[in-house]
């Protein structure tokens, strides 16, 4: 239950973070306005012929007076250089996220609706059971000990109950802890003794597992309904014309979002519930065999030990009639 409890809460923070996370701006790119400031920066230069006044005669073609063409042209080249040599536009950088982002996992959810939230919770109940029962499971196949049940029915075929009721004692296979029990009552009620035991254990083997059946059924009618509700708020816009098809694609994808999760759920949920039912039901066989091959054994003894008794007892009773 501890390790139940411990893996609910750090699902439940990490889908709280998840969502708490918010989508990250749209970059703008510095270099959307760089192509603009040479040019300006050209005609805000002292030497730019844009600054003189309107009434001024020369041009930035003239020549004044006492210098030859030839010394004028490059200053000119001079004015123009920097707007020539103006630096390429630097490429948008691309959005983050994608598929695996946080970011896409947030604006599906937040599309999916209402029905979106319980279908959290199912998940993370669906997660937590599922990994509880992981756990229990493979301990159990750790605990499993077929070397001394053998060790078990070979004192009990010898005849020593004691010694097979002291092996089979402090045992955590779940066998052993049948036969000590159906061992330590068989003077009272052997049968009744051996099915509490196989009972406790059957019940403990199978737990949470009406849980997971629940959910398995719960998921798809979830989805069902944040299929109904998408389709009802789909059809709500369809009297307005500029809104009509942004909203009905909306109404739509919040179906879809939603009908897709409580169908994985399911399937997520239905896989592991198979698995451990059918091993449910091999605990069960395992418990039947062990208790029948106890009974038919003592059983045994017990007839061996009456045949014995009679035995000895014919004898004496026939001299006594001889006298």
């Amino acid at each position: 239950m501890k390790t139940s409890l411990i893996v609910c809460l750090l699902s439940l923070s990490l889908a709280l973070t998840l969502l708490a996370q918010a989508p990250a701006a749209p970059q703008t790119s510095p270099a959307a306005g760089a192509p603009a400031a040479p040019g300006a920066a050209a005609a805000s230069s002292p030497g730019a012929p844009a600054a003189m006044s309107p009434g001024a005669p020369a041009q930035m073609g003239s020549v004044p007076p006492g210098q030859s063409p030839a010394a004028a042209a490059p200053a000119t080249t001079a004015v123009l250089s920097p707007a020539a040599e103006s630096p390429p536009p630097a490429p948008e950088a691309a959005p983050s996220g994608g598929i695996l982002g946080s970011n896409w996992l947030i604006d599906k959810f937040h599309r999916g609706g209402p029905v979106m939230w319980p279908i959290l919770l199912v998940s993370i109940v669906g997660l937590t059971v599922v990994i509880e029962r992981i756990f229990w499971w493979t301990g159990r196949w750790f605990r499993r000990d077929p070397k001394r049940i053998e060790k078990v029915f070979t004192a009990i075929e010898n005849g020593d109950t004691a010694e097979a009721s002291r092996l089979s004692r402090g045992s955590r296979d779940p066998v052993l802890r049948m036969m000590w029990n159906g061992l330590n009552h068989q003077h009272a009620s052997l049968q009744g003794a051996l099915q509490v035991a196989a009972g406790i254990e059957i019940k403990r083997a199978g737990r949470f597992l009406v849980v997971m059946d629940t959910l398995v059924t719960l998921a798809p009618l979830l989805g069902l309904l944040g299929t109904i509700t998408g389709l009802i708020k789909s059809f709500s816009f369809l009297g307005n014309e500029e809104l009509a098809v942004q909203a009905v694609t909306g109404g739509i994808a919040e179906a879809l979002i939603a009908t897709a999760c409580g169908l994985g759920i399911a399937i997520f949920a239905l896989i592991p519930f198979n698995f451990f039912t059918s091993r449910v039901s091999n605990l069960e066989f395992e418990l039947q065999t062990a208790a029948t091959n106890l009974e038919v054994m003592l059983g045994a003894q017990e007839t061996a030990a009456q045949e014995i008794k009679f035995a000895g007892q014919a004898p004496s009773s026939g001299k006594g009639s001889s006298i």
